[in-house]
């Protein structure tokens, strides 16, 4: 998996552990990019690896970007992507709440990410803040659907990880 961000990184390594496998490898790109750069990045990462790979995924935001592009590239390269509208945080907030209605960007699901979680910091997530709520986050996401702001298609990869030694 490529992620862009700090946050994602902890989670799903989080997720993973609590999962009990590690056959799932995650990678970080260093600075915050572009949907178009997660992928790429991706695609430069796979063309160097020794290593086979069963499946890649790109978690990226929607945040300004138009993600179209990035859709695109991925699907040209067979790459699963897990993409969050309007951002990762919306993934975090299903954990503890239904979310269905328009999010103008990440103040407000920060705002209120915080009533859950009043010392959430961006740099740093304990994946025991999640832990217990990613069977109720995975049914949420899948109930928003893929298409509209909120979404986010991370309940795909949470089941995949949740799963990875069963398949």
């Amino acid at each position: 998996m490529i992620g862009s961000l700090r946050t994602e990184q902890d989670y799903l390594i989080g997720l993973r552990d609590s999962a009990g496998t590690r056959a799932v490898d995650i990678q970080l790109v260093r600075k915050a990019k572009s949907p178009e750069a997660v992928v790429a990045y991706a695609a430069g990462f796979i063309a160097r690896a020794s290593d086979d790979f069963d499946e890649v995924w790109c978690v990226y935001d929607v945040d300004e970007f138009d993600v179209a592009p990035a859709a695109r590239e991925a699907a040209r390269h067979r790459f699963r992507v897990a993409v969050s509208d309007p951002c990762f945080e919306l993934w975090l907030l299903l954990h503890h709440e239904d979310c269905a209605a328009f999010l103008s960007g990440y103040r407000e699901v920060e705002r209120r990410l915080r009533k859950h979680l009043p010392k959430y910091d961006k740099t740093h997530l304990d994946f025991a803040d999640y832990e217990d709520g990613v069977v109720d986050a995975i049914r949420r996401a899948e109930k928003l659907g893929d298409s509209r702001n909120p979404s986010t298609g991370m309940w795909r990869l949470a089941t995949r990880i949740r799963t990875e030694e069963e398949l």
